[in-house]
């Protein structure tokens, strides 16, 4: 089938005319018809942007759908989200599909020349805003507006990255095909090659044919970075390329400043230690010297490019005086809204997104003696959590599911909580302490804890009943053992 030609500037003008105006709008061949009879249309976004837009005809070939200036290039709609009150505006609403991991062929090709490559090497990128909270049936996409677009080429050092993550897929297919009698028996080891992958996973599982994804926070940073935001960049160093590189800076770091105090390892590298009305350091210290092990001046992992993008979570972890763990750790907000809708899958809700695509960079420390300050603290080295299917199925499925439940049936209950000798317990402020019957650390791995600095930081309503907002927390003895598990980098 012929592909489309187009001028640059043809292209333009035919996507400047559309900015701003909803997918039903444009919908001048009438794609949104097939949701009078289908809920879920996947791609319905993708179909109104190619035929309405653009003219063209649907086409699952694997190779760029349009030509521009000459150049074969790959059109790609995907969602943009409003995100929580103190992020950048805009994210990601999901992992963006690139091409079919191809057993038969992906062992013949090398990278260049591969079905991959040719997808991303360039590509126009159209974003629309999912205007919702909640999961929505494909009619109701109808009612999103277009938001912008862009040509995207990836820069040199991701483009690194990208061909490091398909030659991990690509050199396990051909090993097994080499060793093993039937290597469609370890094909569904395919899935697990996420936890070295940086910038791609692949999905879904096997025997289901699966596809090479661009992490949703990948996604994010490529919108974030058009629309505005300053990533610093960690420039003209292959060893950013891989997570073995990036542990190489990290061993590094370490054997300079192991069993050295934050304040020692503060005053070497020239950090400030910043403290609060009461004289205490700041705990994003800790984060601070994370960021200065790879030279970076951003005091925050995530506006560091390559970490916004591979999903790396900065934790830090502080072990007592005996080895045991301080405290629970948190991890993320909870979005009830979307938790509690009963349209949305395990697989396709933010929390699976958040475990299956996201590893834990500690930083640990310990405590030279019980209740030593945070300065005090000394440097132990780091690890990598990586969350595996699971622990995932295991017990984040439980804690979602339960909370669901909870929500849905409308069994959420506020109750006081009480002391030893059954008294009502009463917070600094003189308030009664309080509690939701959320699934809690006493049994589950994976559980709620809302947070605020007194009564008064009751500021989230669900079901009628006022609370503090609730993250997602991982309990500190499992998390313990998990690292327990895992060499130091």
């Amino acid at each position: 089938m012929a592909r489309h030609e187009f001028k640059r500037d043809e292209l333009e003008r035919i996507l400047d005319n559309v900015k701003g105006k909803t997918l039903g709008e444009v919908d001048v061949k009438k794609v949104f018809v097939k949701t009078e009879y289908f809920s879920k249309v996947t791609g319905i976004a993708g179909d109104v942007i190619e035929q309405s837009v653009l003219g063209l005809s649907a086409d699952s070939e694997q190779k760029p759908d349009i030509v521009v200036d000459d150049v074969d290039t790959e059109l790609k709609t995907t969602g943009l989200k409003r995100a929580r009150k103190g992020e950048f505006p805009l994210d990601a609403k999901e992992p963006m599909s690139i091409t079919a991991v191809s057993p038969d062929r992906i062992v013949l090709e090398e990278f260049y020349d591969s079905a991959l490559w040719h997808k991303l090497e360039n590509m126009l990128i159209v974003y629309y805003l999912y205007d919702s909270d909640t999961t929505v049936p494909a009619a109701e996409y109808a009612r999103f507006p277009i938001q912008d677009y862009h040509f995207h080429v990836f820069s040199e050092e991701d483009r690194t990255v990208i061909q490091n993550d398909w030659e991990i897929v690509r050199d396990f297919i051909r090993m097994v095909n080499k060793e093993v009698e039937d290597p469609t028996s370890r094909y569904p080891e395919i899935s697990k090659l996420r936890e070295s992958m940086m910038f791609m996973d692949t999905a879904p599982k096997y025997p289901n044919a699966p596809r090479f994804r661009l992490k949703r926070s990948v996604v994010g940073a490529i919108a974030q970075k058009y629309l505005g935001r300053d990533f610093e960049l960690l420039q003209g160093d292959s060893r950013f390329s891989t997570y073995e590189g990036l542990f190489k800076i990290l061993r590094s770091f370490t054997s300079e400043y192991r069993g050295k105090s934050v304040k020692d390892i503060a005053i070497c590298l020239g950090l400030e230690l910043k403290r609060n009305s009461k004289g205490v350091v700041n705990k994003s210290i800790a984060e601070n010297v994370l960021t200065a092990a790879f030279g970076a001046e951003s005091g925050r992992l995530r506006d560091i490019d390559i970490f916004a993008k591979t999903g790396i979570i900065p934790k830090t972890i502080t072990m007592s005086s005996r080895g045991l763990r301080t405290e629970d750790t948190k991890l993320d907000a909870v979005d009830f809204v979307e938790w509690a809708d009963e349209s949305i899958e395990f697989e396709d809700s933010s929390v699976y997104n958040y475990f299956m695509n996201h590893s834990l960079l500690f930083s640990i420390f310990q405590e030279p003696h019980a209740g030593s300050a945070i300065e005090d603290k000394v440097f132990l080295g780091f690890k990598r959590v990586n969350f595996n299917d699971d622990f995932i199925y295991q017990h984040v499925k439980k804690t979602w599911s339960r909370v669901r439940e909870l929500v849905n049936r409308n069994e959420l209950v506020v109750s006081e909580k009480r002391n030893k000798h059954g008294y009502p317990r009463i917070n600094r402020a003189g308030t009664t302490v309080e509690e939701v019957n959320f699934p809690k650390a006493k049994d589950n791995v994976v559980f709620l804890r809302g947070t605020g600095s007194d009564s008064a930081s009751k500021t989230y309503t669900l079901n009628g009943l006022t609370m503090y907002p609730q993250q997602f927390w991982i309990k500190g003895t499992v998390l313990i053992q998990m690292l327990s598990e895992v060499d130091y980098i």
